[in-house]
């Protein structure tokens, strides 16, 4: 298939571009009210040459050499890129800051038999850090303790009793998992009693807490340019720096050898669901850690992928969208530590309890976020109509489980950093924070707390925590309206960036497995937005719970092959009316185009993404 059977001219018929490069298909303000642009480069004729030249050196087909070039991929990174190895790019563990230390020390616990208590964050990172820590120290002979905070009355971060509570039970060693890096007081003052190592991954603010040793890629000290990596990922790095020295040691002489890459599920799960740019090392971590998760050798994940429904091939998708959720949810609105008994279990019977206790727990939590959204929305509503630069929403009567995820959606709505927190009947208000690129909303957070503004807070540009009493709302409001003014003028709606435009006869099958090879896709690596031109729906119907998703037939101008298309959350998305209405003229829609596999047999699905209506 050639790049002039993909990409189609703008029809003359349609408005005209706004000034500079022009708009995909003419599209300036879609039914959502977007623009719809070219990825950068996307009309150049250097793309075109550089994606060809790729496809013949390489023997891929001509599409996927384009894309690569889109993504500024060169000719000799293309085998790198699209088969990712650890044996290519795993780095040498002890360019990290600390590691030789928290290596020796592990060391030296393992030699010994020693008790070593575990505690670990409440998301899927520190659950997944803290089942691959587990799993390891008990295959060497220790015995382990655990400890997952209940988000609801221990909130984030080591605290006093836990960590006591694990050295009354005879922990030599305290390990904390993705957690710990701020938490000076709590850690300085365990260290007394017994050694602390600190395995994370989070943004420094401060002085390091005095303990043995920190293990955090991002300290302004480690040289070790891991940045973007998950503390999962930290988790695994430090466990191959320990078998190193065992093995120098001749620990293994007369003992087997873990299998260090059979954790790479977690790795996997823990970078695709923390948000992790997908490039580079953590590309090779989620590559490898896919094809591990197929497998279906970790019995709890096994189960859960189960419950969830997820179909084969496992992807980045199913880690975001299937897996994540069911293990957020226990630390959201139930029980903190389900996730992780999920991931250490090995007994089938109990592990399918387990996973659909996540399964209905993810459900209930659904519920709870819709009613707390709808008065959200209305909130935000009004705040964005009186100019605010940034949103920042609370109630009485909100879950603070789910606040965090409240605020990811209406930042989509709207395109401004939003605050969400929940009235506690203390008088305290506790939130989650979600930002948009360009608005530094965790330095605004910390600027807040630092003019006493908040009694807590902090977090990084895109997402950050934060505490306050109730009466202080309005002067944060204010604060940050200021602090973030520049927010006031962004579009109410991000620009799209299409990367091709393909005919409906052109979408099928064979063109989604080509593009799959760019995969996994998530931070960083995009999946190819494509734009389908004048398309006609042949066939509408709501499927799934309460209707809320919505299955199309696409028809192409004159006949031809149909595809098949989905919408998702079609009750609340200004889609759905456009794309049920009969007498609709013909439209503009943008979206993925995904090969599915179902009983043996791969068929291609258009996920819809936005559409626009052909004047």
């Amino acid at each position: 298939m050639s790049a002039a059977d993909l990409l189609s001219p703008a029809p003359a018929s349609l408005s005209a571009p706004e000034a500079g490069e022009p708009a995909v298909l003419g599209v300036t303000r879609s039914v959502t009210g977007r623009r719809w642009n070219w990825r950068e480069g996307g009309q150049a004729s250097h793309t075109d040459r550089m994606g060809m030249a790729i496809a013949q050196q390489t023997g891929l087909p001509e599409i996927v050499g384009r894309m690569l070039a889109l993504r500024r991929i060169a000719p000799e990174d293309v085998a790198t890129y699209l088969t990712p190895t650890l044996r290519a790019l795993m780095p040498d563990p002890s360019t990290c800051a600390d590691m030789d230390t928290a290596a020796a020390r592990l060391t030296t616990a393992i030699r010994n038999s020693e008790t070593v208590g575990l505690f670990g964050d409440y998301d899927v990172d520190g659950a997944c850090s803290t089942a691959l820590m587990t799993d390891f120290l008990r295959g060497m002979g220790c015995t382990v303790i655990t400890h997952i905070p209940d988000r609801m009355t221990e909130g984030y971060g080591p605290n006093t009793p836990a960590i006591e509570s694990m050295m009354d039970r005879g922990a030599s060693l305290i390990v904390c998992l993705d957690c710990g890096t701020a938490a000076v007081d709590v850690l300085e003052a365990a260290s007394v009693r017994g050694d602390v190592i600190i395995l994370d991954h989070h943004q420094v603010q401060g002085a390091l807490p005095r303990v043995l040793a920190t293990v955090n890629p991002n300290r302004p000290d480690c040289a070790s340019g891991l940045r973007t990596i998950c503390a999962a990922a930290v988790t695994f790095l430090t466990v191959v720096a320990t078998v190193r020295i065992l093995r120098g040691e001749g620990w293994f002489d007369s003992r087997p050898e873990p299998q260090l890459m059979d954790s790479l599920d977690l790795v996997a799960l823990a970078t695709v669901c923390d948000v992790m740019p997908l490039s580079g090392l953590n590309r090779a971590f989620v590559t490898q850690g896919l094809k591990i998760m197929a497998r279906r050798q970790r019995t709890g994940l096994s189960a859960l992928l189960d419950a969830a429904g997820a179909r084969d091939p496992l992807s980045a998708f199913t880690c975001g969208f299937a897996l994540g959720p069911r293990i957020n949810a226990g630390g959201r609105i139930a029980d903190s530590g389900m996730g992780l008994r999920l991931l250490l279990c090995d007994d089938a019977a109990e592990a399918q309890t387990l996973a659909e206790r996540l399964n209905s727990v993810n459900h209930n939590r659904q519920g709870v976020e819709a009613g707390i959204l709808d008065r959200a929305m209305e909130q935000a509503a009004r705040q964005r109509e009186q100019g605010h630069a940034v949103l920042v929403l609370s109630g009485r009567d909100w879950h603070p489980g789910v606040v965090g995820i409240v605020a990811g959606r209406i930042k989509e709505k709207f395109n401004r950093p939003v605050l969400v927190g929940a009235e506690l009947e203390d008088g305290s208000v506790k939130g989650s924070a979600r930002s948009v690129p360009g608005q530094d909303l965790g330095g605004a957070i910390i600027a807040a707390r630092q003019a006493g503004l908040l009694t807590s807070g902090g977090g990084h540009a895109m997402a950050a925590g934060f505490g306050l009493p109730a009466d202080g709302i309005p002067a944060l409001h204010d604060f940050l309206d200021r602090h973030l003014a520049t927010a006031a003028d962004l579009p109410d709606a991000v620009d799209l960036t299409i990367d091709a435009v393909v005919n409906v006869a052109a979408a099928d099958v064979a063109l989604a497995t080509d593009m799959d090879r760019l995969a996994p896709f998530g931070a960083g690596n995009d999946e190819p937005l494509i734009a389908l031109p004048r398309v006609r729906v042949a066939y509408a119907e709501r499927i799934g719970r309460e209707g809320n998703t919505l299955r199309l037939t696409l028809q192409g101008e004159g006949r031809g092959p149909r595809l098949k298309a989905l919408v998702f959350r079609a009750n609340e998305s200004p889609l759905a009316p456009v794309l049920e209405d009969r007498d609709a003229p013909p439209l503009h829609m943008a979206g993925w185009l995904r090969a599915e596999s179902w009983n043996g047999r791969k068929s291609a699905t258009f996920f819809i993404r936005d559409v626009a209506i052909v004047q």
